[in-house]
């Protein structure tokens, strides 16, 4: 049987102590969305100042990139292409 690695916690180690991150994908999502609200915040108030416009149009657009980012995670952690080791598709 095929050990199923698509939700297998993320280990990052630094010195002592260990950084465990489980459901990945969700995690990136979260991360995603956080930023998105940031870039739309910054973008708000920067609309309040006329000479920083364009920055904020660019903040925007930015924003409005990641809106499509994220269906794109969620499709990723639901089609998980995972190699088969060969013992198993050659015999």
């Amino acid at each position: 049987m095929v050990e199923d690695r698509t939700d297998s916690p993320l280990t990052l180690k630094f010195g002592h102590e260990e950084l465990i991150i489980r459901r990945r994908y969700e995690v990136i999502s979260i991360i995603n969305d956080f930023f998105i609200a940031i870039w739309f915040l910054v973008g708000s108030i920067l609309f309040l100042f006329p000479e920083y416009e364009k920055a904020a149009i660019w903040l925007f657009i930015v924003g409005s990139f990641q809106f499509l980012v994220r269906p794109t995670i969620r499709l990723i952690s639901h089609i998980h292409i995972q190699r088969i080791p060969a013992s198993n598709w050659e015999s």
